[in-house]
């Protein structure tokens, strides 16, 4: 199982994507947004047959025998011709945009064919116009195979700039044993016997659509009213005492050690603490759950764009996608695999296939929303307000 040192959807820190983007404009550089026809470059594709591909660590299958190779990666070189440089250089959202966002707004090549981030920032790269158009003639598997409910995004109609490589439910954990109860609500996580014993995320964008549903709020169509009244709520708790504190990744560390009894969680995680602790729990709540994605792009005037598309459609063969979704345990995008799975030989492998953190069933989908993002003109003042709560 990959180590739980990190988490793929980060925090906004300092100056951020957006102080970084007013930086530049100030200094002259010409504007950021590309309009569609002038994203392309002169594709290599046919005459260099190669293409590179950059993801987060631990985010994809690796040999048990040598983890230097990903059988999955060979498997698309064997049937391509197409040679994979994979690197796993992304460790931070914002600290990717920063990296590449000078080359973006002066037009000029990323070193980058097919790169994976939160959806947040994707809606990032689209709304500046910075995210190439996929061609879905040449990708029959992901027009077929995309999870219904992943289809159409706020930021993205249609898919059509971005594909999901994995998606995953922020939810809640709890240590059912230690706690003697079960949790089924987001406003199970204020009653007393929970004082001090609670971490949320410090995250902005990984934090707020949860606390949102605790109040009934529709994810998909919040307002910034909503968000300061959720906000109130987790400030009374700072105030009281009750929130032990705000994490990234480290809070399977706190639950593990039994540091806190309930907190913030993302599912593909739960499932590797239960592995080594079967009395954590994790939980979709009565009012609803984040269904969230990290999402693959081709940046503007990416080399071999049409080689990164034949990988992208490569992931979604479904017994690609089960052969991936059987290492990383976050929710599987392509709900054909299943049948994969669940056709396995080896018993822990097919039970995989029944579990609705991987495949959720539909009573578990009828709690999961899609949140809309938050709009540049709305981050100043939300990032404001939750990171003088949080203490960034």
């Amino acid at each position: 199982m990959p180590e739980l040192g990190f988490s793929r959807r980060t925090a906004l820190r300092g100056l951020g994507a957006t102080g970084l983007l007013a930086a530049l404009t100030g200094c002259g550089v010409p504007a950021a947004y590309v309009a569609e026809d002038q994203r392309s470059a002169a594709d290599r594709s046919a005459r260099d047959k190669s293409v590179s591909f950059s993801n987060w660590p631990l985010y994809i299958d690796v040999d048990e025998e040598d983890e230097t190779r990903r059988p999955t990666l060979e498997s698309f070189s064997r049937s391509t011709g197409i040679s994979v440089r994979y690197t796993e250089e992304i460790n931070d959202n914002d600290e990717f945009f920063g990296k590449v966002s000078p080359a973006l707004t002066n037009r000029q090549e990323t070193g980058h064919d097919l790169v994976v981030v939160s959806d947040w920032m994707a809606a990032r790269f689209v709304r500046l116009g910075w995210a190439q158009k996929m061609d879905r003639t040449a990708q029959p598997n992901v027009a077929r195979h995309l999870d219904p409910q992943l289809r159409s995004p706020a930021f993205d109609d249609g898919r059509a700039h971005t594909v999901p490589w994995q998606s995953g439910i922020t939810g809640i954990a709890y240590n059912r044993r230690a706690l003697g109860r079960e949790l089924k609500s987001v406003s199970d996580l204020w009653h007393p016997d929970l004082a001090g014993k609670v971490t949320l995320f410090s995250g902005l964008d990984e934090s707020f659509a949860l606390l949102m549903q605790g109040d009934g709020v529709d994810t998909a169509r919040w307002t910034t009213g909503d968000f300061h009244r959720a906000c109130d709520r987790v400030e009374r708790m700072v105030r009281k005492g009750h929130i032990r504190r705000f994490t990234g990744n480290d809070y399977t560390s706190d639950l593990s050690k039994g540091d806190v009894l309930a907190c913030q969680a993302y599912s593909g995680d739960a499932i590797q603490l239960q592995a080594d602790n079967p009395d954590i729990e994790f939980v979709v709540p009565e009012e609803g759950g984040e269904l969230w994605s990290e999402s693959l792009i081709v940046p503007n005037l990416a080399p071999h764009k049409a080689n990164a598309e034949s990988l992208v459609d490569h992931y979604y063969r479904p017994e690609v996608a089960a052969e991936l979704a059987a290492y990383v345990n976050y929710v599987c995008p392509v709900p054909a695999a299943q049948a994969v799975l669940a056709d396995s030989d080896d018993a822990e492998t097919a039970a995989l296939a029944e579990d609705p953190l991987i495949f959720p069933d539909p009573a578990m989908r009828k709690r999961l929303t899609v949140a809309r993002d938050i709009a540049p003109d709305e981050r100043p003042e939300l990032a404001r307000r939750w990171n003088s709560i949080v203490g960034l």
